[in-house]
């Protein structure tokens, strides 16, 4: 493929503008489609997957253990503190079906790990920053905007299936895996943060300790 070409799909021209589309149209219709158009769209463009935050981390144990920390107790303080002050009803009606359903464990793993964990952070946080700071550079400011603006964007996407209780979480929770994000610049940690708060919820609900956890706090 020509530089030319190159330059095209990762320009702000048409073809640039095509492949953001695409991108986000695999991500809508299967998850871990996006990660691997985003994958493709760095080969067709020449970009390095370093940039997209496919770095190894500088201490593998020291961020697994953060990652799971930190999804943890995000999670329960999101259901417990945060979103009871929101208003937020007690329980996720999406996922009621995850209660007591072993069934369903099998099919909503593959779709913590590969859908949200590394589907949604490939999309939101590598390729979303990279094509956001070709646009507004590097300069503190610049990141504030970028994580902000891809954390709402995140949050909407949540909109069709959890309503706005889960946008709200959503946006909350996609900042604090845009800061790691952009504190670490590798997608090691905000995947594994993700996962593991995912992975917390569904506990919860497959136990139904939901509404136990979100009053336990603020009655």
């Amino acid at each position: 493929m020509t530089g030319n070409t190159h330059s095209a799909i990762r320009g702000r021209g048409i073809a640039g503008l095509v492949s953001i589309l695409m991108i986000v149209a695999g991500d809508l219709i299967f998850k871990p489609l996006s990660a691997l158009l985003v994958l493709l769209w760095a080969r067709l463009s020449g970009t390095p997957v370093a940039d997209l935050g496919f770095r190894r981390p500088a201490n593998w144990p020291r961020t697994i253990l953060l990652g799971t920390v930190a999804g943890i107790a995000l999670k329960f303080l999101m259901k417990a503190i945060v979103m009871p002050l929101l208003g937020a009803p007690a329980l996720n009606e999406a996922y009621q079906f995850l209660r007591a359903n072993s069934a369903a464990l099998l099919g909503m793993l593959y779709a913590i790990i590969g859908g949200a964990g590394v589907g949604e952070e490939t999309l939101f946080r590598g390729f979303f920053f990279e094509r956001l700071r070709k646009f507004l550079g590097e300069h503190t400011w610049a990141t504030v905007v970028i994580v902000g603006a891809t954390s709402v964007v995140f949050g909407l996407a949540h909109l069709p299936d959890q309503g706005w209780p889960g946008v709200q979480q959503a946006i909350i929770v996609g900042a604090v895996y845009g800061a790691m994000y952009a504190t670490t610049r590798s997608l090691s940690l905000p995947i594994g943060t993700h996962i593991v708060f995912d992975l917390t919820a569904v506990w919860m609900i497959y136990n139904g300790l939901e509404a136990r956890i979100a009053g336990a706090v603020l009655r």
